[in-house]
């Protein structure tokens, strides 16, 4: 699987703490090597099928969409950013 990354991921992610940064390069990881990895609890976004979410931190979340063997990080952020996939 790739990695693209939207406009709106890039300024989500250049506008949070450092410490944040560096657990959402480790989860990028995590997802390349298994997206079925506990710590990512990755699952489709209620109401929207299309759209899945994964786990940053207990207050972090990043949105994804899947097409064919590409991940497109959507957002970043903390866990309200679910609202605004």
């Amino acid at each position: 699987m790739k990695i693209a990354f939207t406009k709106p991921f890039h300024k989500d992610y250049q506008e949070l703490p450092a410490h944040i940064q560096l657990r959402i390069d480790e989860q990028i990881e995590r997802l390349l090597d298994n997206p079925r990895h506990p710590s990512l609890r990755m699952k489709k976004m209620e109401g929207r099928p299309s759209i899945w979410e994964a786990r940053i931190t207990g207050g972090y979340r990043m949105t994804l969409q899947i097409d064919g063997d590409t991940y497109l990080l959507r957002r970043v952020g903390p866990h309200n950013v679910l609202k605004r996939p």
